[in-house]
Order: structure tokens, then sequence, then C-alpha cells
């Protein structure tokens, strides 16, 4: 069973009072341990698809499961579990916590879902990401290659099926972003952790184990590497 799966699916969205279908009949699965890149103009509809596949949207029609599991109609509740212990997030802009320590950034999913672990699991996965001895820094005192293998621990904390990434090496350089690239490749194959990045990195799609072209909301071709 894959860990993501989307059939059939459409959204629109009200655009200054004009309808815009942002996907129009997407069908896509991901499995455990594969990374699959989400490739396209901006506005093809890569963005979209992360929310739906994040259970933080719903399809107009068509199903988005996650694990199984169907995230229309589901409570609030449900689905805030999902997401917090199925799902990892991985922003361009890091989206880090700037009064919190790295520390404090990377063991808080763990705390709000009432974990006692979350220290000693924060520094195994900033061990992970090669961050040892940087926990007690705050985020301004970190370069942008640094805060984004943060956010790549945080987003492991609490140890998801799937990662979605939205354009991670969009604020970095070519150098630090490939860095970034080979860490998300290398999390995937010792981790089984399956990840779904929207990007316009032609290098990510060159790591990638399945490349998803997208143009105007749809899938246009699913290349294998």
């Amino acid at each position: 069973m894959p860990i993501l799966s989307l059939e059939n699916v459409t959204k629109d969205y009200d655009s200054d009072g004009q309808l815009v279908r942002a996907l129009d009949g997407v069908t896509l699965a991901v499995e455990t341990g594969q990374f699959v890149t989400l490739v396209g103009r901006s506005g093809c509809g890569k963005s979209t698809l992360l929310n739906l596949a994040g259970g933080m949207d719903f399809p107009l029609t068509g199903e988005v499961k996650i694990d199984g599991v169907s995230t229309t109609g589901l409570p609030d509740a449900a689905l805030t579990r999902i997401r917090r212990e199925k799902v990892g997030f991985i922003f361009q802009s890091f989206q880090l916590l700037y009064t919190l320590s790295v520390f404090e950034n990377v063991e808080l999913p763990l705390l709000l879902a009432g974990r006692g672990d979350a220290r000693n699991t924060a520094r195994e996965r900033l061990a992970w990401v090669e961050l040892e001895g940087l926990g007690d820094r705050l985020p301004h005192q970190l370069s942008g290659g640094q805060m984004q293998r943060v956010a790549i621990a945080r987003a492991l904390v609490h140890s998801p099926k799937i990662i979605l990434a939205d354009e991670p090496t969009g604020n970095l350089d070519s150098v630090t972003g490939n860095v970034i690239l080979a860490l998300l490749k290398r999390l995937t194959r010792e981790r089984g952790v399956a990840l779904l990045m929207a990007t316009h990195s032609a290098e990510a799609a060159d790591l990638a184990d399945i490349v998803v072209r997208m143009r105007d909301g749809k899938i246009q071709t699913i290349e294998h590497n």
C-alpha cells in the first residue's frame, strides 16, 4: 500500500472572482522510501498538490489517502494526529522559530504531542544531520544550510512515514543546495522515509527515483530514473 495516494484529484481556487483549476484529475502514488520530485513552472499545481498530500487542504473531487486513510471528512483531531505522526514538512524559508534554540525547534513537535523523550530524540536527529554541538544556538547564529539541516531534523523528529518538501534548496546557493539534496536522498535510503519534493532544481530531479512533470494542474509525464 502506498504511503501517499491521490486518485483523480481536482482542486479549484477563487482568484479575484474567477474560478481557477489548480489541479485537474491528478493521480499519483508514493511508496515507502521513494524520492519523488514535482517539477514544472510556478503555478502548475506543485504547492497545491503538497498541501493536499499533507492534509492541509482537501480536494474538490477525488481522494487523498495518507497511509491508507482518506483525509476527506476526517475530524480535525484525527487529521492533526495523522499530520503529527505520519508527515514531516520542510519549507524553502526554513520556518524555524527564531526565539527558540535549535534543540527547542527540533523537539517542539514531540512536546506538542506530549512525548517525554523529546530532548534525547532531538539530539539524535541533530547528530544525524551532522549538527552535533549546535543545539543551544539560536537560528540567527546559523548559516542557511545549517538552518535547513535543523528543519530536516525537526521534520524527522517524530519518525514520519513521508516528508513533504517545498523548494527546500530555493534559498540556498548551489553548493549548499547540493549538500542538502544529498542529505535528503540519504534519509530515503537510510531511514526508509518517502520524500515528495516540489522543486525547480535540475539536480533534485537527477537524484530522484521518480520525476513528476506538471503543467496547468495536470501531470504531463512520470519518469523513473
